[in-house]
């Protein structure tokens, strides 16, 4: 098992967060579309009910999604995602408690500018910048918390051959991000957690060949917390589907669940810093033990 690294986040509000242990970031989807719980959060009501629920169950940050990033998705339009995301943020910062750290999931600098100064605390880009020119520099002027994810092409896109063809990659990802973190260095971006993309660009057989070789990839930035997100993904259910017990059913949603709780085990030991998950209570009793 690595030792954890403590780290902490600090948010252009002056909220300073010093985490002992690894955090967990509660998925608030809000997209009618995503592929675990598109459509159950669309409502006031329900998405405050759905955001105290995962603090309740031991989410450290809330990561609000607009956009749907499931392999074939299409993107919204900037202004509609900001659109889409601005009530929510607003809703949530005025009904949490004040230190709730808010992250959006957002790849374009406008919904990142107009969330920020809705409330939100850090942005959670899947493209890594690559979807807009503008979003390092924005970073740089919004001075907050950014999650920098590897991919490649569009969600559309992401799974052509193309686009999961790697020499090493493990090589192949430790390059892509210290690329990008020179750039954003250069620009004053000094809060950057590394995201490896699990299902982004990558097989099912790639994701579990990286995950089983993450502690390689952490090694080589060890300034730099690791953000996980495993939960319920193909890597998860496509194997469970072929792992059907003596008469239960091909798959159900447990399954995911347990599935995703073993993978996310076995990142903590690895040395991962924050898991996303959509369910924090399992992760964090498997917190709770390993970091006693």
């Amino acid at each position: 098992m690595m030792p954890f690294s403590p780290f902490k986040i600090t948010t252009s509000r002056s909220v300073v967060r010093h985490f002992d242990r690894p955090a967990i970031m509660g998925i608030l989807n809000i997209t009618p579309d995503s592929f675990y719980d598109g459509g159950r959060y669309t409502t006031s009501d329900a998405i405050l009910a759905q955001a105290r629920q995962l603090l309740a169950d031991g989410a450290d940050i809330i990561d609000i999604g607009a956009v749907s990033s499931r392999p074939g998705a299409q993107l919204l339009e900037p202004d509609a995602e900001a659109a889409r995301l601005v009530p929510v943020v607003k809703l949530l910062r005025s009904q949490l408690p004040a230190d709730t750290l808010l992250s959006v999931d957002t790849c374009y600098s406008l919904p990142a500018v107009k969330a920020v100064e809705a409330g939100a605390d850090i942005i959670n880009d899947i493209s890594g910048g690559q979807f807009d020119p503008q979003m390092f520099s924005t970073i740089a002027s919004l001075q907050v918390p950014y999650i920098l994810m590897h991919t490649r092409g569009t969600p559309a896109t992401m799974q052509l051959p193309e686009n999961t063809r790697y020499d090493d990659i493990v090589n192949d990802l430790a390059s892509y991000f210290s690329s990008k973190l020179s750039e954003l260095d250069k620009l004053g971006v000094r809060q950057v957690c590394i995201d490896p993309g699990f299902g982004f660009a990558k097989t099912v057989e790639q994701n579990h060949q990286l995950l089983h070789r993450l502690p390689e990839l952490i090694a080589q930035f060890p300034h730099y917390p690791f953000l996980i997100a495993l939960s319920n993904k193909s890597m998860i259910t496509r194997r469970l589907s072929t792992l059907a017990l003596s008469g239960t059913p091909p798959f159900a949603v447990p399954d995911s669940e347990w599935g995703t709780l073993t993978l996310n085990t076995i990142a903590l030991m690895y040395g991962a810093s924050l898991i996303r998950v959509h369910t924090p209570r399992p992760t964090r009793l498997a917190i709770n033990l390993l970091f006693e």
